[in-house]
């Protein structure tokens, strides 16, 4: 599995992150071949790999640090994470997934729905098999809980136009935030970590997912589909409402209304005239200005890890993630 080219800049972690691949090529056998090809082409489809590299990195602090223990942990979370994302293929209906045809539009959704399971499985099976402590197994277990109920959160306030702020921001906690502060908190536990410090590496991944899920929203109305890599706006036409929108409608909702009405009948003009008021009306400025306090919120946590190479690529990846061009 080729690594995204980011990590040329990383080259410790790089390493460490092909031998995750590694070993969730190993991990992943189906008897159906075909489905087992599709579903290794997806974990080498592209993804960037960020939430294992924070388990591997906040693994490194702790004194109890074992390099293949935290490289099984790490393929563990990203193992879960592609799971969680055939998943919202298959709920979404969507067609692609990083530039590709989706695995539930090449096979339909319930093959899709299998394999997602069976990754599921593969995912527990790793931090079964190398979770040092039984807590370990059961924070995993609790973190796939919140994701799954980040998702259900999102089914319940689809096409709500008076949805608000806060009930976004819940639902981003689950389903993106928690898995982000899984990775990292997996890891701090794998080192050995005291509880304080690995309820810290919780906070800081879950800040940062936060602040990736934000601007992942922003983008979806500031860039191309080209350039995103993905639909933009699909999910304005699938009834979920984000940040930018939602603060967009705080100022007009009643010019909003009407094409949001329209539900899954939403043309491209529509879609188009959406995207032309949601940053007429600050919405995108307003997210942003969210998206920097989560980031800023990460920054001052990540201070307080020991002083070693780590944590400066800690920094470092966390700034490039989070501060990308908007």
């Amino acid at each position: 599995m080729k690594l995204h080219p980011m990590w040329d800049n990383y080259p410790q972690v790089a390493t460490e992150l092909e031998q995750v691949n590694g070993l969730i090529e190993q991990s992943v056998r189906m008897r159906n071949k075909e489905v087992e090809f599709v579903l290794k082409d997806m974990l080498d489809s592209g993804g960037k790999m960020v939430r294992p590299a924070y388990t591997l990195l906040f693994s490194t602090f702790g004194a109890d640090h074992n390099p293949k223990r935290a490289q099984a942990l790490a393929a563990s979370i990203e193992v879960l994470h592609t799971a969680t994302l055939i998943h919202d293929d298959i709920i979404d209906d969507a067609s692609q997934r990083r530039g590709k045809v989706s695995l539930q539009s090449r096979y339909g959704k319930s093959a899709a729905v299998y394999a997602g399971d069976y990754l599921f499985t593969v995912s527990f099976r790793l931090s079964a098999q190398y979770a040092n402590t039984v807590n370990q197994f059961e924070v995993n277990t609790r973190g796939m809980e919140r994701i799954l109920m980040g998702e259900l959160d999102q089914m319940n306030l689809y096409y709500k136009q008076d949805m608000t702020i806060r009930q976004y921001l819940t639902q981003i906690s689950g389903k993106t935030a928690q898995l982000f502060a899984l990775a990292c908190y997996t890891g701090a536990l794998e080192g050995g970590q005291s509880e304080k410090e690995s309820r810290n590496a919780y906070y800081i991944g879950s800040h940062i997912g936060m602040a990736f899920q934000l601007l992942d929203d922003i983008l979806d109305y500031t860039q191309s589909a080209e350039d995103f890599g993905k639909p933009v706006l699909e999910d304005v036409r699938q009834g979920i409402y984000t940040a930018p929108l939602i603060f967009a409608m705080r100022k007009n909702r009643s010019k909003f209304e009407p094409l949001l009405s329209k539900q899954d009948q939403m043309t491209d003009e529509d879609i188009r005239t959406i995207k032309q008021w949601v940053l007429e009306f600050e919405g995108v400025k307003e997210a942003r200005q969210i998206a920097q306090k989560y980031t800023e919120k990460a920054l001052k946590r990540i201070k307080k890890l020991p002083d070693t190479p780590e944590k400066k690529v800690i920094e470092k990846l966390t700034l490039q993630l989070l501060q990308r061009n908007l």
